[in-house]
């Protein structure tokens, strides 16, 4: 997955990149991709950074005067496309010296895009700022944090990180211990961490950089996991953006919709309400749905709303579907309407579903994650049933639904741009109609909910 479709940026942006870990790598791969795009991109610090190679940027432009500046950006842009922007040479250190951060706005009237490197680091993986930083031009729309995963299970020493010292007191850690995955949690969404200097209503999406194997990988979902339901963040890249493949996975507000709202006429009375491991069967697909990487749980009633509602924890929030009898599509629409509105994707969940577990539902958002498809399903030898996602470009064909028909016709219509994810066995596709169904889900689980 490309940088610039994970971020999703728009033209007339301003990105600034802070924090540590390929900051720098991702300025120079964001502005090739947007400039691949035939976009005018101007990519430029508002710190040091080291003097661009041929293949980083197709034009520099080093000037003091900040009339000359904007002059000699817009001849390059013309010819060129991709240029670096800097204020002086300094050959002893063999850096250029950054703008002053009140030329990014006059630049943004040049360019589509802006991209600031706006934290220095001295090459390491991890930092906290200090007082003088970061250096974040206030028409910044765009912050991407950048902290790499190869600082984890090292020290907390100067060799590793950059101003250790600070890092201890945001995060707790004491010098010299080992850094874990909640050092780099702590750091992404600390008001004084990389939260720092954020103008106010700027998007925000960390980068957790540097993964390049299966162990590593684990362990960056493992920080997107502890700061995907912070509010200050849009959305959480997970990647290596040094390769041919820079994001490896976008996690985005996904909410779950559980839809309860049937009146079980098969059954004779709420299925909803069956003893299952336990508990009663719409907790536990509830409680299984709340161990994923979901923002929201979201339950739509109708039929027997005062019994089952009951039932329903308080984390999760229930809506009313008044209109039950009219079909599923009914529960669909209300519970899109009742979802937060920043939510990039819904993972549609039966309460019937007995067999649905975490480990299932989180490889379906994984591949949300890793593909950013419209539709995602799982699916077993050719076989597909609920759970299913629908990203928010498809809601409202989904609200468009009427009578008693859910996604199948949105997955029909887009066809191709449905991404079918093979689950281990058929378990998680049983939903519970009639009474022999029930009996025979107690027989598979050798009679254990009998006695619930």
């Amino acid at each position: 997955m490309r940088l610039w479709e994970a971020l999703r940026v728009r033209k007339g942006e301003v990105i600034s990149f802070v924090g540590a870990g390929g900051k720098t790598t991702a300025m120079y791969r964001l502005g090739h991709e947007l400039a691949d795009q035939g976009w005018r991109v101007i990519t430029t610090t508002t710190t040091m950074i080291r003097p661009p190679s041929p293949e980083q940027t197709k034009a520099l432009v080093v000037e003091s005067n900040p009339a000359q500046v904007l002059r000699l950006a817009k001849e390059a842009l013309r010819g060129k496309g991709l240029i670096t922007v800097a204020s002086q040479r300094l050959e002893v250190e063999n850096k250029l010296k950054g703008i002053e951060p009140v030329l990014v706005a006059a630049l943004a009237k040049l360019a589509d895009a802006v991209i600031v490197e706006a934290d220095g680091a001295r090459g390491l993986s991890l930092k906290a700022p200090a007082a003088h930083e970061p250096v974040v031009p206030p028409e910044t729309t765009l912050l991407v944090p950048v902290v790499g995963m190869d600082v984890v299970g090292r020290r907390l020493v100067e060799q590793t990180v950059h101003r250790p010292e600070l890092v201890a007191g945001l995060t707790g850690l004491p010098r010299g211990e080992v850094i874990g995955v909640s050092v780099l949690a702590n750091l992404l969404v600390h008001p004084q961490g990389a939260l720092k200097g954020a103008p106010a209503d700027v998007r925000v999406a960390p980068l957790i950089n540097k993964v390049h194997d299966e162990a590593t990988l684990a362990a960056a979902r493992q920080v997107a996991g502890q700061i995907k339901g912070n509010p200050s963040l849009e959305r959480v890249l997970i990647g290596a953006v040094a390769t041919d493949d820079p994001v490896l996975e976008c996690w985005q507000r996904v909410s779950a919709i559980v839809l309860a709202a049937g009146a079980s006429k098969r059954f004779g009375h709420p299925k909803q309400l069956l003893p299952v491991a336990g508990t009663t069967m719409i907790e536990h697909v509830l409680h299984i749905v709340r161990a994923t990487s979901v923002e929201e749980v979201v339950v739509v009633l109708g039929h027997s709303a005062a019994q089952i509602g009951q039932r329903i924890p308080a984390w999760c929030r229930t809506v009313l579907n008044k209109d039950w009898e009219t079909g599923i599509s009914s529960s669909i629409r209300v519970g899109l309407e009742a979802i937060k509105g920043n939510v990039e994707a819904v993972l549609f969940v039966l309460a019937d579903q007995p067999h649905v577990t975490s480990e299932g539902i989180e490889r379906i958002l994984q591949a949300y994650y890793g593909s950013m498809k419209p539709i995602v399903v799982p699916a077993y030898h050719g076989q597909r049933a609920p759970p299913i996602l629908f990203d928010h470009s498809l809601f409202s064909e989904l609200k468009g639904l009427r009578g008693d028909m859910g996604g199948r016709q949105v997955i029909e219509r887009f066809a191709s741009q449905v991404l079918a994810v093979e689950m281990q066995s058929p378990d998680m596709f049983l939903d519970i109609d009639t009474p022999t169904d029930y009996e025979e889900f107690l027989k598979r689980n050798e009679g254990a909910d009998a006695d619930a």
